[in-house]
């Protein structure tokens, strides 16, 4: 099947969204701060946003809080560099609650249907808070990320849009055109925790051991 070119259907719906008489809304589901550099940098020009920072897929609990707390600091940042009013909203956090649907699927390696499942439940409860408060559009910006199908989550967004028919489903594929290294650049401008693991705890030991190899080269270096 022949891949769908995402950034284009997104610069071709800028063009609508740029026609408008008034400004849109759109409610972004953001996983964490550094993800989120170039995506703000891109939509926040056209349209009225706000962040919807529900992942309770993230574990442990201190890892949740130190990336919203990288979130918090990137809006800022937004604020006082481009004077973008980004609004944030973070429902409550429930790790063992949300892991019900994807303890079946723990042995999985990351990428697959484990991952897929965790995408379209963020998606799909940030997509019904969109619907519920009018907003005009919904996207999610996981499609910056190098590790993650667009393909998949924007089909996954396709199907949402079937479900919550009243706000647009903004099509995306932010890594696109450099994005994830202009990402990767502002975060590193704005002195950015850059986590070394998806969230969940099916792939935290291997978070563990990437820090390990992290600080073992740190220490060679040093030597």
């Amino acid at each position: 099947m022949d891949k769908i070119n995402y950034y284009n259907i997104s610069r071709e719906e800028l063009k609508i969204v740029d026609s408008m008489a008034v400004k849109p809304s759109i409610l972004l589901h953001v996983c964490c701060g550094p993800c989120s550099c170039f995506p703000l940098t891109d939509v926040c020009p056209h349209f009225k946003v706000t962040i919807y920072y529900n992942n309770s897929n993230i574990y442990p609990k201190a890892e949740f809080d130190k990336r919203l707390g990288e979130l918090k600091k990137v809006i800022q940042h937004m604020k006082d560099d481009h004077g973008y009013d980004i609004k944030l909203i973070v429902p409550p956090y429930d790790n063992d609650e949300y892991n019900k649907d994807l303890e079946p699927y723990k042995d999985m390696p990351e990428g697959q249907l484990r991952c897929f499942i965790c995408y379209e439940k963020r998606m799909d409860e940030a997509y019904k808070y969109a619907e519920d408060n009018g907003y005009d559009y919904f996207a999610t910006i996981m499609t910056v990320s190098k590790q993650k199908n667009s393909q998949v989550l924007n089909s996954i967004g396709e199907k949402l849009s079937k479900k919550y028919p009243k706000t647009k489903y903004f099509f995306s594929d932010f890594k696109k055109k450099d994005g994830n290294l202009i990402g990767n650049r502002i975060a590193d401008e704005y002195k950015l925790y850059k986590q070394l693991y998806c969230g969940c705890k099916y792939t935290y030991e291997d978070g563990l051991r990437r820090e390990k190899e992290r600080q073992e080269k740190l220490e060679h270096e040093i030597h």
